[in-house]
Order: structure tokens, then sequence, then C-alpha cells
């Protein structure tokens, strides 16, 4: 029996549910939690410039709060109107903008005077925004995906085109999750679903793939730059150095600012600091392990010490936050690049006079995705 097999026999409660997991959930989830936090840092720019106008008059007071529920069931509304996954990443990011509006005025749900500027707020969010990421990474991060739901994935994608055709990405998406289904219980069939489906140049765009593509495309380009990653490095460092220090210093000065948030700060910057200590002392034997411990030096930033900054700092620590994410986006890149060396260590010596177009490499892409079906016949 083959191990495909032998995990397609012993499928988990889930799928004896009737509950796979989408293959493109964790792109859907960022979408949804990235416009959250850009909602809620728009929207207080926004208030702030503006001298924090209000929406009514004679004792009525529109808050966006009500804004942001009607988004979420307006998404709602929308998931639950249509089947597929094109309308995935529209409900999305409307449910990311919708609560982004929603949690903003959190403030004013847990104090009795209904205070927006409650101090501990950016703290709140973040905390929400945090527990939502590390949900996101139970569902969808700890287990690698079964077969079955590769197969699920695909016929998902089979449900859009019957309807409404197959563009060649969308026909190689489809492939490419049956492919990953390794010969799963319905892939045969689903594969001539597939097949049966015709071709449409007409596609709804994604817009979490259009965004998440810029972003890749351009962390590649910045990577490819040698001095970047070690520039990136270096924020990192002086990033987690200062955060403590402004916390130590805030404290030493009689803030009001608990003990155990100082300690807290100290504790989660030292640990940051530590792995990007031990990155730096390996990364020039094994570049790998060496920004493996960077990555886990952000990522103890990102979930541990901007809490403890929040609260200190309140919105100021956004300035900490955005840079977390951007180094760790330069971070997850040159990690991509070191495995794309490693998957191919000794290039084909003599490839050809046109292997080095770009023309040549899209048609290599294609011939690896496989061609529309139409073709191969």
């Amino acid at each position: 029996m083959t191990t495909a097999s032998a995990r397609d026999d012993r499928p988990g409660p889930l799928l004896r549910w009737g509950l796979p997991r989408d293959p493109a959930a964790s792109s859907n989830l960022a979408g949804f939690l990235v416009s959250t936090v850009a909602t809620v840092l728009l929207v207080r720019a926004f208030l702030a410039a503006a001298g924090y106008p209000q929406i009514g008059g004679d004792g009525l007071h529109i808050a966006h709060v009500l804004w942001g529920g009607l988004l979420m069931a307006i998404a709602f509304v929308v998931l639950l109107s249509f089947a597929g996954p094109v309308v995935r990443p529209v409900g999305s990011l409307l449910g990311g903008i919708g609560f982004g509006l929603f949690v903003d005025e959190v403030g004013k749900f847990v104090t009795s005077d209904n205070d927006y500027f409650y101090e501990p707020t950016a703290a709140l969010i973040y905390l929400v925004v945090v527990a939502l990421v590390l949900l996101g990474e139970v569902l969808h991060g700890r287990r690698p995906h079964h077969p079955r739901e590769y197969v699920a994935g695909a016929a998902d994608h089979a449900v859009a085109g019957l309807v409404g055709g197959f563009t060649y990405r969308a026909r190689a998406e489809a492939r490419e999750l049956l492919d990953r289904a390794e010969g799963a219980r319905g892939s045969a069939e689903v594969g001539a679903l597939i097949d049966a489906v015709e071709d449409d140049p007409d596609e709804l765009v994604n817009p979490i793939d259009a965004v998440g593509g810029f972003v890749v495309r351009l962390t590649h380009r910045v990577v490819s730059a040698r001095w970047v990653p070690w520039l990136t490095i270096a924020v990192l460092t002086l990033t987690g150095a200062v955060t403590v220090g402004r916390g130590v210093w805030a404290w030493w000065n009689g803030a009001d600012v608990p003990w155990w948030i100082v300690a807290g700060l100290v504790a989660s910057g030292a640990v940051s600091l530590a792995f990007a200590v031990r990155g730096l002392l390996l990364v020039g034997r094994d570049r790998w392990t060496g920004y493996l411990a960077f990555r886990r030096a952000v990522l103890v930033s990102l979930l541990v010490t901007q809490v403890f900054a929040f609260r200190i700092d309140e919105w100021a620590a956004t300035a900490g936050l955005l840079v977390d994410l951007a180094v760790l986006g330069l971070i997850a890149a040159e990690l991509h690049e070191i495995n794309t060396e490693r998957a191919d260590p000794d290039p084909d010596p003599d490839p050809g006079p046109e292997s080095g177009s770009d023309d040549a490499r899209r048609a290599a892409d294609a011939g690896a995705v496989g061609e529309p079906t139409r073709e191969v016949r």
C-alpha cells in the first residue's frame, strides 16, 4: 500500500464530518487580517487628521462600528450566496474592512464611559489580531493537507469553471491541486470534470493574489541585492534594542506602567535579541539555519514583545509593528531564495540559446504545470 493510499484510508474527524480545509484558506485569511489592520490604522489616521468628526446630530451619533457591522453582514451574504472559490477573496476583504471598523471601537465596549481613547485599546486590538493569526496557524499551518482535501479543492475550482469556464491560470491551479492529491479517491472523476470545463478568457480578478503577487515580486527583487538582508538583520536587532530600551526608560522615569509589562517587554525582547544574535553567528556557515533564527526573532517580537510595547506607547508602537512585518517579509523572501538554490544547485551548463529569456522561462513554467487540456489532447 502506498503512502498516499494509507493516508487516504485514515481521514481525520473533520473530513469524516464533511469539513475539508480550503487549500487557499491561508491566503484568504491573510487578506482578511491585513485589511483589518490596514483599516484600523487608516481610520485612526483619518480621524486624527480630521479632528474626530461625528456623523449625526440632535443626540444621534452613527459610530463607524455600525458601518463595520454592515460590511461584515454584506460579506456573510456574499459568501453564503455564491458557490465556488471566486467570491472568497472579495468576501475576506469586505469582512476584514468591516471587522477593522468594528474592533477599532473596542475601547467603547470595555469601558463604562464609552471611552474611544482608552489607553490599552491598541494592545487589545493587537491581541485580537494575534489570536486570529494563531487560530489560522492551528487550523492550517500545523498539519499538511490530506490528499482528499486537495481533491475537494480541485472540485471546488471545477464548480466555478462549470458555469464560467476556465482561463489558462484557473485550469492550471485546478490541475495543480489534483496533482497534489496523489491519486486519492475521486481524483479521476474530478479530473474528468476539469477536462469537461470549456475555455473562457474572462475571469474575476483576485485582489488578494494581485497584491500578494506584487509584494512577492518586490521582495524577491529587493533580496537580489545582497546587502539588503544584512541591512534587514541590523534593523531587526536595532528595533528590538530600541523597543526594550524605550520600555525601561518609561518605567524608570515614573510612567504609569505596571511592572509586569516592563518585565514582559524586557524578557521577550531579550529572547528575540538572542535569536537574532544566534542567527548572526550561524548565517555565515549555514544561511538557512541562520535565517530561521532571524525568523524566530521576528515572530517573538511580533507575537509577544509588540503586545507589551503597545501597552506602553499606545499607537506609537505601530512603527515597530510595521518594521517587524517588513523584516519578516524580507526574511521569508530570502528563505525562499535559499530553498530555490538548494532545489537546483547545479543548473544545466548548456541550457540553450533561448533559455535565459523571459519567454523561455514562461514556457518552461507552463510545461511544469501542464498545458491547457485541449492542447494536451
